[in-house]
């Protein structure tokens, strides 16, 4: 396909099968029917498909075009999320919460939560900051934000938390490495031996690595990275060995692209938390934001991985 589909087809496509016409699902939309017409045409063209059957009675979408509209309902719902996680990184409106974010929660986790929270809360205006989690300790003990969210061993003295999710940690390597060609895990020693790509100091990434492997002697790093995301594609473009949040790998990992490897007798997993400074009871936007996302998590737990690949 040489272009990206149009978001407004798609809403349209997704219009037809809940209005059950495609003259409603434009006056949803706001766009003309010609217009209408014309964007869904491109897009059949654009997928090679007939996505609409157009008769006198109305237009309905074929078994195809209800396939593509379940999938489109998953775009769109992932295209507002987007927009609500952009929005609050605006700093042109006065908020009404302050959330600040590690990377690994603000990349994953954070716009599926302030999607969720925005459908119930459209009135309050959100600020997300992102940073390190040691860093959103900080603010959070400064007053900078109204709640934090990060990963790691532990909170300073002084802040409230609660566990919001659990998350674990993975050695992940590119398929050709030497590592994925073994039949058993690697030791503890022989990971903490290995120059490895990492986040920088500070956040929840490294600090859950380096409490784990602090009996050991080990390397300069082979890079030290800003963020989950540069960390997995060094890792893809065969830097070396990294040890990332199965959030960060788990697509790449299913697909292939990475392999997981198991390390003996080494534990990893971890909670990611709110924390917030006193009084301990948490009220306002924060207070429910926070509710949500645990009521949520009991609900719909994060999904792991499985189990690390072989060869």
């Amino acid at each position: 396909m040489s272009s990206w589909p149009d978001l407004a087809a798609l809403e349209l496509l997704v219009g037809i099968d809940d209005h059950g016409g495609l003259g409603a699902a434009a006056r949803a939309a706001g766009i003309a029917q010609p217009n209408a017409t014309r964007a869904l045409n491109r897009l059949e063209r654009q997928l090679g498909t007939r996505l609409v059957r157009r008769g006198r009675t109305g237009s309905v979408l074929t078994p195809e075009g209800t396939v593509v509209a379940h999938w489109a309902r998953e775009v769109l719902s992932d295209t507002r999320q987007l927009l609500d996680a952009a929005a609050a990184l605006s700093v042109e409106h006065h908020p009404g919460l302050v959330v600040a974010a590690s990377m690994t929660v603000a990349e994953h986790l954070i716009p599926r939560w302030l999607g969720e929270f925005r459908a119930i809360h459209d009135d309050v205006q959100i600020r997300l900051q992102v940073h390190n989690s040691m860093q959103v300790c900080d603010i959070a003990a400064a007053g900078g934000c109204d709640v934090g969210f990060v990963e790691g061993p532990g909170v300073p003295a002084g802040l409230h938390s609660v566990e919001v999710a659990r998350d674990e940690l993975v050695v992940v390597v590119p398929p050709d490495h030497r590592w994925a060609r073994r039949r058993r895990p690697i030791t503890v020693a022989e990971l903490a031996a290995t120059p490895l790509v990492v986040r920088e100091e500070g956040s929840g990434t490294r600090r859950t690595l380096d409490l784990a492997l602090q009996e050991y002697d080990r390397p300069a790093p082979l890079l030290e990275l800003g963020s989950g995301a540069s960390v997995r594609t060094s890792v893809l473009g065969g830097v070396g060995p990294a040890v990332l949040s199965t959030l960060a790998v788990a697509e790449d990992v299913t697909a292939g692209q990475l392999r997981v490897i198991g390390v003996d007798g080494l534990d990893l997993s971890r909670v990611l938390r709110a924390v917030w400074r006193p009084p301990r009871a948490l009220s306002g936007p924060a207070g429910e934001l926070v509710r949500m996302v645990v009521r949520n998590r009991r609900a719909r737990p994060l999904g792991g991985i499985g189990s690390p690949t072989r060869p």
